[in-house]
């Protein structure tokens, strides 16, 4: 086993309804999101959670694993001390990622004190804890050491609960800016507001590179506490093909809580419409050669994929990035399956925006893809909508495409200037318009 699900959970003290005392209110969609993510994590069963705090033993140059066979805390110094959290600690895990990390030149153990659960851990652990108990912890504080250094450990953790084929979720907490507002405890900097909205947009894009190379400076000025566990996690998830889900963001109080969920999507959990996109692109980059299906691969797809003929567009990314595209508007081959291999290899060498596909780069792509349904005449832009259709213009011999739903495309308008714009057709031409819906696989 290994990682199978990661969150980044936020720790405000009044989230929990005996501290908040009805203030929790203000945070609904927070407390509404953590509650789905301890739903999740019940349904998962993990064998162990591993909790990554910036309010733990915290060192400058050393990363403490909490020691000892279990832990408590409790809320007292938040005014409730009747509210208290248990937990036994994964000694094995704790014992193997010390072994593991200072064997790869990272400064972490179990040196120093067995402290109480600090609220980093227990403000998401008692969320997790009121739908499932039944595993054990490791807990892990941030240190003063740089950001390779968190996402290295993270990478650690990974390679760890693979050795001990443990079932593992990781618990990213932090808040984010404390200066969203005067209204909290913290004056309000412009900073904060920007923070936030950046690091809550790589994380749904799960744009890694810009995650770790975020400000220094603009980080300290937007005072968060979360950014190094996410580092950390995105270190535990290097490597793999990750869905995000934003669940939550709100900032009420002055300070930037959000709730997000990531999923490694192993190869069995990918459809087969993108699973060929991908083998096609792997094989051709590595032998130049188009890959050639064995009959048990044809006979496994499904049966639209073997015996229908469509429009197929490859779509690629990287950090969140495109990263390449090529499509045809009407099928140029016998069926689906190969349309999807001829247009995923264009996709990774033929694009003239990109240069082609490297190897090393193949574990960083994400790919789409668009199915086309046969487009109709329409005769006015408001036969169209953007969400639901993607639209081509044409005049004369110039026609340009633009697929429906893409991000920062919201009006009709737009859309159609896009696509006019990609076929060199002036606001000057007459143009003609069809529209077409698509099946997205991404």
């Amino acid at each position: 086993m290994s990682i199978v699900r990661a969150y980044l959970m936020p720790h405000p003290p009044l989230a929990v309804p005996e501290v908040g005392g009805g203030k929790e209110s203000g945070i609904i969609n927070t407390t509404a999101a953590m509650d789905e993510v301890a739903s999740e994590i019940a349904r998962i069963k993990p064998d162990v959670i591993i909790y990554i705090t910036p309010h733990g033993t915290m060192y400058g140059n050393y990363f403490h694993i909490a020691p000892g066979d279990c832990a408590a805390g409790d809320f007292a110094r938040f005014g409730v001390a009747d509210v208290r959290l248990e937990t036994a600690y994964d000694t094995a895990f704790v014992a193997e990622l010390s072994r593991t990390a200072m064997e790869k030149g990272i400064p972490a153990g179990t040196q120093g004190d067995n402290s109480p659960l600090d609220h980093g851990v227990t403000v998401p652990m008692y969320y997790i804890n009121r739908q499932y108990d039944a595993y054990k912890t490791v807990s892990i504080s941030q240190s003063g050491l740089d950001v390779n250094m968190h996402f290295n450990l993270g990478k650690c953790i990974a390679a760890v609960a693979k050795t001990l084929g443990r079932k593992a979720v990781v618990i990213a907490s932090g808040d984010l800016s404390h200066k969203l507002s005067d209204s909290g405890l913290y004056d309000y900097a412009p900073e904060g507001a920007v923070f936030d909205q950046d690091i809550m947009k790589y994380m749904r894009e799960w744009n890694v590179n810009a995650i770790c190379t975020m400000d220094n400076e603009s980080r300290q000025k937007a005072a968060e506490c979360g950014y190094c566990s996410i580092v950390m996690l995105a270190g535990c998830l290097d490597g793999m093909n990750v869905s995000a889900q934003q669940l939550s963001y709100e900032g009420p109080f002055g300070v930037g809580y959000g709730v997000v969920g990531f999923t490694p999507i192993s190869e069995n959990h990918i459809d087969p419409y993108r699973s060929l996109a991908r083998k096609s692109i792997e094989h051709w980059v590595r032998t130049g050669q188009t890959i050639r299906l064995t009959p048990s691969e044809i006979e496994n797809l499904p049966t639209a994929m073997r015996t229908h003929e469509a429009g197929v567009f490859v779509s690629l990314h990287k950090d969140g990035v495109l990263r390449g595209c090529i499509g045809t508007i009407s099928p140029t081959t016998d069926c689906i399956a190969a349309e999807i291999i001829q247009n995923a290899i264009s996709a990774a060498s033929r694009d003239p925006r990109f240069n082609p596909i490297e190897e090393t780069e193949l574990p960083s792509l994400v790919y789409k893809v668009d199915i086309l349904e046969a487009p109709e005449d329409i005769t006015s832009p408001s036969q169209l909508d953007v969400k639901q259709y993607g639209v081509i213009v044409e005049s004369g011999f110039k026609r340009g495409l633009l697929l429906p739903n893409l991000d920062g495309i919201h009006s009709v308008d737009q859309q159609i200037a896009i696509a006019m714009q990609k076929a060199g057709i002036s606001s000057e031409e007459a143009i003609t318009l069809k529209r077409f819906k698509v099946t997205r696989y991404e």
